[in-house]
């Protein structure tokens, strides 16, 4: 990113962790920018967003938590993989309607970047972010109509994915992906402690 589309893109993430930090109580939060770049690589669109963690969500990373602890040793769960998109602006939810994509978009299902997910401290004892990243190339998913995204951990299948299947949810006011653009999708999950 350029400087200018750095510090834009900052700004942005700050406000969506100002939105998230109005969701009340401890445990893991869920923010993150949906950035739009025409052909150009100029920036189109910033779009903050908070999400909650769906009740799979919540179990995948409780028993993350816990893999190979002594003495029971529980395995991992299947590990979260990519984010798919949908259509749909239906509210999100922890568990059943809203808990997964309501309208999958075809083949908007890509696994995350490269160098993702990342952890990094949030800074003086504020928590902790795991951090995802999804890039959705030109000519990849395009639709007038982008209003939800889901982390998911069977970014492999293309179709909508279930509930059990997927550990975050966001809905986005619309987003315009043109045949040209790029759209980049960091969400962070933010661990705080009690």
């Amino acid at each position: 990113m350029k400087d200018r589309q750095l510090l834009e893109f900052r700004d942005a993430m700050h406000d969506a962790a100002h939105m998230a930090q109005q969701l009340h109580g401890i445990g893991v939060r869920g923010f993150g920018v949906a950035h739009l770049m025409d052909g150009d690589g100029q920036t189109v669109l910033l779009l903050p967003f908070a999400n909650l963690v769906t009740t799979a969500g919540d179990q995948y990373y409780a028993q993350k938590a816990v893999v190979g602890i002594a003495p029971q040793a529980p395995t991992a769960p299947t590990a979260a993989n990519g984010m798919k998109l949908g259509t749909t602006a239906t509210a999100a939810a922890k568990s059943s309607t809203g808990a997964s994509l309501v309208a999958y978009l075809t083949a908007s299902n890509i696994a995350f970047d490269a160098t993702y997910p990342q952890t990094s401290s949030a800074g003086g004892d504020t928590g902790w972010n795991a951090t995802y990243k999804t890039t959705w190339a030109a000519g990849v998913a395009t639709s007038a109509t982008i209003n939800e995204v889901a982390i998911v951990n069977d970014q492999a299948t293309n179709a909508t994915s279930t509930a059990p299947n997927t550990y975050s949810r966001a809905v986005l006011s619309t987003v315009n992906k043109g045949a040209s653009d790029t759209l980049a999708i960091t969400w962070n999950h933010k661990f705080l402690g009690a």
